[in-house]
């Protein structure tokens, strides 16, 4: 059993629906743990416990959510040594281009020398119906990963 931490920032109800998508794709995965937490909840133990990480964010003014960025200042120095190689998904809900939050992600994830399977998705522009399939797709790739022993 493979465990993935799913942690999100999720403020309105189109994040919020996007979340709703992952976590029901994500329970047909077999042999893959899903826990899904907010960005203000998860902590450096829910990072050591997992074997994947899919986080999700949206950006705002310019970069990643602040509770995004909490989040990862957070777990930064007690994961820093423990969690080295640990495969990432990203995605971003952008009303700009996402750039600033693609830099910020990049930074970070480097630093603490996780490894993106894909660069961040960036779900960009005026609300879509189908970035919900989006989301669900790139973390659907980091499950079926995981669960084959490909990551």
């Amino acid at each position: 059993m493979q465990n993935l931490l799913f942690v999100s920032h999720a403020p309105s109800a189109n994040t919020q629906s996007i979340d709703a998508r992952v976590m029901a794709d994500l329970a047909e995965v077999d042999d893959v743990c899903v826990r899904h937490l907010s960005s203000l909840d998860a902590s450096a133990d829910d990072v050591c416990w997992c074997d994947g990480i899919i986080i999700g964010t949206t950006e705002n003014f310019g970069s990643i959510a602040g509770l995004t960025k909490d989040f990862l200042e957070r777990i930064y120095y007690p994961c820093l040594d423990e969690t080295q190689g640990l495969p990432a998904a990203v995605y971003i809900r952008a009303g700009l281009d996402g750039q600033g939050s693609i830099q910020a992600i990049d930074r970070i994830t480097t630093g603490l020398r996780w490894r993106l399977i894909q660069p961040p998705r960036v779900l960009h522009g005026a609300w879509s119906d189908a970035f919900p399939g989006e989301a669900s797709e790139l973390a659907m790739t980091l499950a079926v990963g995981l669960a084959a022993g490909i990551f």
